[in-house]
């Protein structure tokens, strides 16, 4: 959840602290920094008056200072705190109940303890190593480890790893290719993870002093947006998402998997494809030491790992401007599409298309568990990204914690994915992966390219045109249909806001946030027989759904009412209404403004446009398009 959609989901108490940890930045940094000043004027130096949008806009002009600030006080931190940290950053955690990161954190540290464990053991049974094997440069690791820990002792200070000692114990743990678990497990045996009952609450007031976590109280639940994992990565060294490393593991040969776990001592004989590519993600290997070296065999020569990566970029179906002319070069390309996926991908499927293949794969996947058993989607997805059972999964919890619909696929073997391909009945050419994602964009075009019919409730129209649809489902296809032709408009949809806002009983279509602080509204109506003529119940509606955005800190600017065609006392009580500001637009109108928009070379669409109140003029609009 990006960061300005966890400031509207929270009270002033339980984001005090970080705009507290801003207010202070602030005031010890100013001197000399003219974006910085620039911002605070325009804010009128009222940090803690400000709005959610300001905060945030406040926060990527200081996140340098930031940074630096997190990095001094996790540098004071235990290995405690490190472990917390680390299963909050990975996917799936950045919303999560206290309880259920208690059993987390419960769970890694015996997990941890057990490698610690038999690292200690593997070390004190082979004394001497001279062969350079993985015993020997464990114990080169752990040695060095000893002295940088203990060096504090000698000067009559707390035994600590600094942040400069860790900088040159990651770049020895590269080059003696061991692996991110073993290192923490190698901490372990020297600083050892808390096990206490109040280890956890500890942790997380301490992460919540520093800004870097949010609680929220009624919920007893744990939120860290995203703006804040990314900083987190950057400070742990991580270099890409595990959901993204997993991608890449998909890509790869049973052999080429073999190459990168002989490389860090792991066991391959008799472990099968799945079994190899969990141990590789669990171990924490680094996506630029497989991708540069581990990756192949030892003979393989420089332009067949050039060409290897470029195979890998059509794999992965990137669309890249330029290939890179090194080998380090094609890595920093790969790394980067990767890193920048997220944004694309949830708007290369729409909401409803995200949803329509969630419900379809949902019935159509049958998978198997590490331990042999039948294992549906929903039960892939607690497991892959750690999601508590209580947990309702749906696309809206999804979106929330930043999983895409390519995200999911990639929860699939190669193997399951071309299953639910031929189920589907889809070509066998090509990505079996993008023609799941493009089936399901082409059903929501076909949505759009019906719209009319749809605010009709043309039942006998829609299965003419090869839409097979129940009439109960007309109405949530319709107000669907209109988000995603307002997405295409390139109109910023606010999911996160319209859910905020929504109760049991009333539920706002859409929310387009058009700047910082303001909203329009937006309502879709189906109608079977004649105009849209019901008035006093849309207004209520709208007017109460307004009330909850002012409540929130938005100011409506317009609400903007989508129906087949409109009464003409429709209209003018539209017009008259002087609680809120309402523009009216036929279904047949937003469609005219969509084909306009998707056929123009640099369209030139502003949202302002539907802001002018009473019924639009849809054919003037996509004319000046």
């Amino acid at each position: 959840m990006k960061l300005n959609q966890v400031l509207a989901s929270l009270n002033q108490i339980e984001k005090s602290k970080f705009i507290n940890c801003l207010d202070k930045l602030c005031s010890s940094v100013e001197r000399g920094d003219e974006r910085l000043t620039e911002r605070l004027d325009k804010m009128n130096r009222q940090i803690k008056d400000a709005s959610g949008s300001e905060i945030t806009q406040l926060f990527h002009v200081i996140k340098p200072h930031y940074k630096e600030f997190v990095r001094e006080q996790l540098e004071m931190s235990g290995a405690s705190l490190a472990l917390m940290l680390n299963i909050l950053t990975r996917d799936g955690n950045s919303i999560a109940r206290v309880a259920w990161l208690e059993q987390l954190y419960s769970r890694e540290r015996e997990a941890t303890e057990h490698l610690a464990q038999n690292i200690k053991a593997l070390l004190a049974d082979n004394g001497e190593h001279d062969d350079f094997g993985k015993e020997h440069r464990l114990k080169i690791f752990k040695d060095c480890f000893e002295v940088a820990f203990t060096n504090d002792l000698r000067v009559n200070r707390e035994a600590k790893i600094s942040d400069d000692e860790r900088t040159i114990l990651n770049q020895l743990a590269k080059h003696l290719k061991i692996s991110r678990d073993e290192v923490i497990a190698v901490e372990h045996l020297f600083e050892p993870v808390r096990a206490e009952a109040n280890t956890v609450d500890d942790c997380l007031q301490t992460l919540r002093e520093m800004g870097l976590v949010f609680i929220n109280r009624k919920r007893s639940e744990v939120l860290i947006a995203d703006e804040l994992v990314a900083l987190l990565n950057e400070l742990q060294g991580k270099t890409l998402a595990d959901k993204h490393m997993l991608r890449v593991l998909r890509c790869f040969s049973d052999a080429e998997l073999s190459n990168i776990l002989k490389a860090y001592g792991k066991r391959i004989r008799g472990v099968s494809r799945v079994e190899k590519i969990h141990t590789i993600q669990q171990s924490g290997i680094d996506i630029r030491s497989i991708l540069a070296t581990d990756l192949f065999d030892n003979d393989e020569g420089l332009n067949k790992r050039k060409e290897r990566l470029k195979q890998l970029m059509d794999d992965l179906d990137m669309d890249v401007d330029r290939l890179g002319t090194t080998l380090d070069d094609r890595i920093n390309i790969l790394i980067h599409e990767l890193q920048g996926a997220s944004e694309r991908e949830f708007v290369a499927l729409s909401a409803s298309g995200y949803k329509e293949m969630f419900d379809t794969l949902e019935t159509n996947f049958e998978g198997v568990s590490p331990d042999g058993k039948s294992e549906s989607l929903t039960q892939r997805i607690r497991r892959e990204f750690e999601l508590e059972d209580i947990e309702d999964i749906n696309t809206e919890r999804l979106r929330a914690l930043s999983i895409t619909p390519h995200d999911v696929l990639y929860l699939l073997s190669n193997d399951e994915v071309k299953r639910v391909r031929d189920v589907l009945k889809l070509s066998k050419r090509g990505n079996p992966r993008a023609l799941v994602l493009e089936a399901f964009a082409s059903a929501n075009d076909k949505l759009i390219e019906n719209f009319a019919l749809l605010a009709c409730r043309d039942l006998a129209g829609l299965k003419q045109a090869g839409i097979d649809i129940a009439e109960s489902d007309i109405g949530s296809k319709f107000e669907e249909a209109a988000k995603t032709i307002l997405e295409e408009l390139d109109l910023n949809i606010d999911e996160e806001l319209r859910k905020s806002i929504n109760t049991a009983k009333d539920k706002a279509d859409i929310i387009i946030s058009i700047s910082d602080d303001d909203v329009i509204i937006g309502e879709a109506k189906t109608f079977k027989n004649g105009d849209f003529a019901k008035y006093s119940t849309t207004s209520r509606q709208v007017k109460a759904y307004a009330k909850r955005c002012e409540n929130q800190g938005r100011r409506v600017a317009q609400v903007l009412i989508i129906a087949p065609t409109f009464s003409k006392d429709f209209i003018e009580s539209a017009e008259m209404d002087t609680e809120v500001n309402i523009s009216l637009l036929t279904a047949d109108g937003l469609k005219q403004i969509h084909n306009a928009y998707t056929t123009k070379r640099k369209p030139n669409f502003s949202p302002k446009l539907f802001t002018k109140g009473g019924l639009l003029k849809a054919e003037l609009i996509a004319k000046n398009l």
